[in-house]
């Protein structure tokens, strides 16, 4: 049954619509695999250590400012949920979480970025040469990881998330450069960049459990709506309002078009698309015109349409997950799918 919102958005039954005021925390969700993440959390920490003093002291730098660990905990949900977590399952998470981190050090190189989580980039501190290099030992302690464990299964998921991501993050420069990204090719970018991540992180998790291809597949394609949903909730934040927090215009300032802008633009006349790009083209360090775009996007439907397509993509993850068995693992699973759209940041 479709319960539908006021705001446009619709939930799969009355179970999402109990989890979405239920607000959970992290905390609360990882509670089936507390014990696992403590342990993967020490043996991650472990894998991090180094005889090279400067790379030492950037991995420590780099572990004490970890962010939220969802990856990790849908690579264990996604384990336990489709068979059993086992010695393999660390290895996954491992294998994700250095391939995760390493693309984090590697953007804020190509996107210049001083910050990250509130905290100075690698870069910032170490310079782009060293940012560099950091993130290619993450790669390359991921390749490493796998090849001593025979993990040729769970590199082959990962590595094809490494192509996508790159291939996304080139299929943006490329269109960034004439302001023309279609719907279509937003969506393109955003399944590789973001969505092929999360999509590897539940098919690692479910091959680690011994569950057959057709199970893998399954979650692959589970992970890969949430992705989209969690790419799409990033973009509105950018916009913000009383619910997602204040506006702040930084994919404005940096050139980016996202959905709701995308939108926005397809609904508008020729004059008011042509002022609207010119904008974004050569004022968007300008406070005062970024609002002003900020505020046409609004004015355009662009938040609501982008909200319509996050909760399309919420429901097509959630509907994944009833083939199978129920588990403290799949609620979990399913109350971390809500995080990922009600987070605040």
């Amino acid at each position: 049954m479709l319960i539908f919102m006021p705001d446009g958005a619709y939930f799969l039954d009355l179970q999402c619509v109990l989890l979405h005021f239920m607000a959970l925390t992290l905390e609360e969700i990882k509670t089936p695999i507390a014990k696992e993440m403590d342990a993967f959390e020490v043996k991650f920490r472990a894998s991090m250590k180094t005889n090279v003093f400067l790379l030492d002291r950037v991995m420590s730098y780099i572990v004490k400012r970890k962010g939220k660990q969802m990856r990790p905990m849908f690579v264990f949900l996604s384990a336990g949920a489709s068979g059993l977590i086992s010695e393999s399952t660390f290895h996954g998470a491992s294998l994700i979480e250095l391939l995760h981190t390493a693309s984090l050090v590697h953007d804020d190189v190509v996107d210049s970025a001083n910050y990250r989580r509130g905290f100075f980039s690698v870069n910032a501190l170490w310079k782009n040469k060293a940012a560099v290099l950091v993130g290619d030992f993450l790669l390359s302690k991921g390749l490493l990881l796998s090849l001593e464990h025979n993990e040729y299964e769970l590199l082959r998921i990962v590595s094809n998330a490494v192509k996508e991501m790159s291939e996304g993050e080139l299929l943006q420069f490329e269109k960034a450069r004439r302001l023309d990204i279609t719907e279509d090719i937003y969506y393109e970018v955003i399944r590789q960049k973001t969505a092929s991540l999360i999509a590897s992180c539940c098919a690692v998790g479910a091959s680690s459990s011994g569950a057959p291809e057709e199970v893998v597949a399954q979650m692959k394609q589970f992970g890969e709506n949430v992705g989209m949903a969690f790419q799409i909730k990033d973009d509105l934040f950018d916009y913000g309002d009383d619910e997602i927090g204040k506006p702040l215009g930084i994919d404005i300032k940096e050139k980016k078009m996202t959905l709701p802008l995308i939108h926005a633009l397809s609904k508008s006349s020729w004059w008011e698309k042509r002022k609207i790009i010119g904008t974004v083209s050569s004022n968007s360090h300008n406070p005062r015109k970024v609002k002003e775009v900020i505020e046409y996007v609004k004015a355009s439907g662009g938040i609501a349409y982008a909200k319509q397509a996050m909760a399309r993509y919420h429901q097509k993850a959630l509907a994944l997950l009833e083939d199978l068995p129920g588990s403290v693992y799949k609620d979990s699973l399913k109350q971390l799918v809500q995080f990922t759209i009600d987070r605040k940041s």
